[in-house]
């Protein structure tokens, strides 16, 4: 497969460094130096903005806005909504002499920009010289608050290197932001006022009716001339700059979104940016720090490398690679609010129109589950609070029940692909699939009688009226769908989705059932709630009996009916110049092969990983795993995890390194469009489901650790159950250690282990 690594950013344990710009890699840079603390996210833009190529983004997390679509034909919906720009408070002019800042016109040298993790902080450096000789040492640094999300900070400091003289600095906010797909901007009705140094704007989206407040205290060293732009407003001041001295503007944000509006969102604004402006700059900066101190003391994986020099710079990027995929993660998504969910771009671009897909569940929802229970349960609760739409959805597809839709922000289908939209299934199955793998995990079982019950029963009626019987087989299956490949669609019997069904009706039947015997009145209560039938259980366990599964009696899954049949595509032979795929190829051209998107059969095979043999594992990954071309970001890991488990060790260590470098070196030569948040997630479950071979759909958690070859060892922690418990693999041996909380049952290589406070070490096999 031609896809390779664009090797462009410096190698460092826990920052990401730019030396030098390029121009043509700007878009590719700003995602990767995005910033977010799941309420606010901004990329890694200039300030200053100007000629260069740039994707100028700042996004307020559940804010957007809705179109139109020409009625079509029942089933497909004819609205969309997507993530919208937000206020834009990083705006910011700069002259000296008449001559504007603008690193796509003006000269400079030294250019060094870097993100970093113990930070979260992105900092921006280089020497201006302008027409007239001067040197001016410019330094920009931003960072969001990851502990009052409503607030992020801006500094700017002008350093005079061979003269003394001035600086005019203009520096505002603005609702006057387009969207870059529609051309379009979707704010209208904005509230504007100057106080002083301060900047207070809010403004109410065009259709959705969202509002949002915007507010700014910007500390100028001299005061400063006010003026009002369109939807917005600027300070501009004449900066006095003295040779050999630094001058310093800070700028104390608050962007706040919570549901009020009118006169009393204006006043919690207020309220707000008074309260951020009794915290200076370097007082936040250094909660900032302790933040991520404390994050990284419980969430840091760290890989020790053999004593090999010839292996030492590729254990340095991975190193890298799995931080930077923890700290996006993290910035995306901590569980602040059961309003949103994860966009499959978080809060760095506008591709995906930051919808949240079916990855949240399947890929995303593990790396909460052991590292911040909390927040996977808010993920959930975001679909039990939007059940009534995927009930209305299921009407639109002449179904019962509720269908999850397959891209949403509020709950709604976002898709107007019908293809996607309506074919997929794997949405549904997903969010049942995450709530059985919370429950038991967690075991937050209360979670499962006050709203995962009701959540699996209308899954369960989806299914059972979306199922049909063969002709042929005379069993039950699901016609007319798509699978997770993406590269087949309206097939009949896909694995996945067959499997994932059954799986999915036995979870609600078990449940259902357990709840009228042990909660009668709860039971009761939502028998009658939901209007459930006296046969439906019934029915949906004789659906499951006798679900249909293609396979063969080799243990080989058939991913749909007729894919044997199908016309083969060396997928190596595929130059690196047609990725993405999809922008390079005719789009019923992808239809015609047996090359696949990403896992489909493999990806059963990972989530309910103990229910499949070592011989089924096998042999389905030696056949699908060279017709995988990886064009979807969860497709690496996957891969990586079940080589691992084959005992192809040089294999899971190649998508490794692709899984958590696949933005920062643009693998699929599309990074520039905003990061790939399920390949951020997968990145961690590589190391954890992978090389130590968690499996947590058992009785006990089960570890299987093996290293690869170039590293000597690793760490990482987990919390489980009110624990915290620490795993340090090396060659010869894993110790385990429990940090705190009670004693625990594990298995390790398949042999029960009770891990106390004295600690477990378990030789390597």
């Amino acid at each position: 497969m031609e896809k390779t690594a664009d090797i462009y950013f410096q190698v460092d344990p826990w920052k990401v460094v730019e030396e030098g710009f390029d121009p043509s890699y700007s878009r590719v840079s700003e995602s990767v130096f995005s910033l977010g603390n799941e309420s606010t996210g901004v990329r890694g833009f200039f300030e200053e903005g100007g000629s260069v190529d740039s994707l100028r983004g700042a996004y307020t997390n559940g804010v957007y806005d809705i179109v139109p679509l020409a009625r079509s034909y029942r089933g497909i919906v004819d609205k969309t909504h997507f993530m919208i720009p937000s206020a834009d408070w990083l705006l910011c002019a700069v002259t000296v002499d008449g001559e504007a800042l603008d690193l796509g016109k003006v000269a400079f040298s030294d250019f060094r920009r870097e993100l970093d993790f113990r930070s979260g902080t992105l900092t921006r450096r280089f020497i201006w010289q302008t027409a007239t000789g001067k040197r001016l040492k410019m330094t920009f640094v931003r960072f969001v608050d990851m502990v009052h999300r409503e607030r992020a900070y801006a500094r700017i400091c002008l350093e005079p290197l061979n003269f003394s003289g001035e600086a005019t600095v203009s520096l505002g906010m603005t609702f006057s932001v387009q969207h870059e797909g529609h051309r379009t901007c979707f704010w209208d009705g904005t509230k504007r006022a100057i106080e002083g140094g301060r900047i207070l704007l809010q403004s109410r989206t065009v259709h959705s009716k969202q509002e949002v407040f915007a507010g700014a205290q910007i500390d100028f060293p001299v005061p400063s001339d006010a003026s009002y732009t369109d939807k917005g407003a600027m300070l501009t001041a004449r900066v006095p700059l003295e040779a050999g001295s630094s001058v310093k503007i800070d700028r104390r944000v608050v962007i706040l979104f919570d549901g009020s509006e009118g006169d009393t969102l204006w006043k919690r604004g207020r309220e707000a940016l008074d309260a951020a402006a009794t915290v200076s700059f370097d007082d936040a900066l250094q909660a900032q720090r302790s933040y991520w101190a404390a994050y990284w003391e419980v969430s840091d994986i760290q890989i020790e490398p053999a004593e090999d020099e010839r292996t030492a710079q590729a254990v340095a990027a991975e190193q890298q690679g799995v931080r930077f995929c923890s700290f996006q993660l993290a910035q995306t998504y901590n569980g602040g609010s059961e309003r949103h969910n994860i966009g499959a771009k978080g809060l760095t671009g506008e591709a995906y129109n930051g919808h949240a897909f079916w990855d949240t569940e399947s890929c995303c929802l593990p790396f909460y589950l052991f590292t911040n229970p909390a927040a996977a349960r808010d993920l959930l609760m975001f679909r039990f609070r939007t059940l009534p739409m995927a009930k209305e959805r299921a009407k639109m597809l002449d179904c019962e029940g509720a269908c999850y839709p397959i891209a949403t922000l509020n709950g709604d289908e976002a898709c107007p692909l019908w293809q996607h939209a309506s074919l997929q299934l794997q949405p549904s199955t997903a969010v049942a699939y995450g709530i059985w793998h919370y429950v038991h995990v967690c075991g937050d079982e209360e979670f499962l009688w006050s709203c995962g019950a009701e959540m699996l029963l209308e899954i369960a009626r989806f299914l059972a009226s979306r199922v049909a019987v063969g002709g042929r087989s005379g069993r039950y299956g699901f016609y007319g769908v798509m699978g997770p490949d993406e590269f087949h669609m309206m097939v009949n019997n896909n694995a996945y989705t067959n499997y994932m069904g059954m799986r999915t009706l036995r979870y609600a039947v078990e449940t259902l059932t357990r709840m009228a015997g042990e909660r009668a009145q709860a039971y009761a209560e939502l028998a009658a709630r939901t209007n459930l039938a006296a046969d439906e259980i019934v029915r949906w366990k004789t659906i499951a009996d006798n679900m249909y599964l293609p396979q063969t009696g080799s243990g080989l899954f058939e991913q749909h009916d007729g894919f044997f049949d199908l016309p083969h595509t060396e997928i190596d032979a595929v130059p690196r110049s047609e990725f993405p795929l999809y922008e390079h190829w005719s789009y019923d051209r992808i239809y015609r092969t047996d090359m696949i998107k990403q896992p489909d059969v493999l990806m059963m095979l990972y989530l309910y990983n103990s229910s499949f043999s070592a011989n089924e594992k096998e042999i389905n990954y030696a056949f699908y795993q060279p017709r995988t071309i990886h064009e979807s970001s969860l497709s690496p890991s996957i891969h990586s995890i079940l080589a691992a488990e084959l005992g192809r060790m040089d294999e899971a260590q190649e998508f490794f390194g692709f899984a958590t470098r696949l933005d920062l070196d643009n693998y699929n030569c599309n990074t520039r469009e905003g990061l790939h948040i399920t390949s951020i997630a997968m990145a961690w479950a590589n190391i954890v489901y992978g090389f130590a071979e968690l499996r947590s759909d058992g009785e006990l958690l089960r570890f299987a650790p093996h290293l690869p070859k170039r590293w000597s060892g690793l760490r990482f922690s987990l919390t489980y159950r009110g624990r915290i418990l620490s795993l340090h693999m090396q060659s010869d041996a894993t110790r385990f250690t429990l940090r705190a909380g009670d004693p625990m049952q594990l298995a390790v290589y398949d042999s029960t282990y009770t891990l106390d406070a004295a600690g477990l070490v378990v030789p390597t096999r």
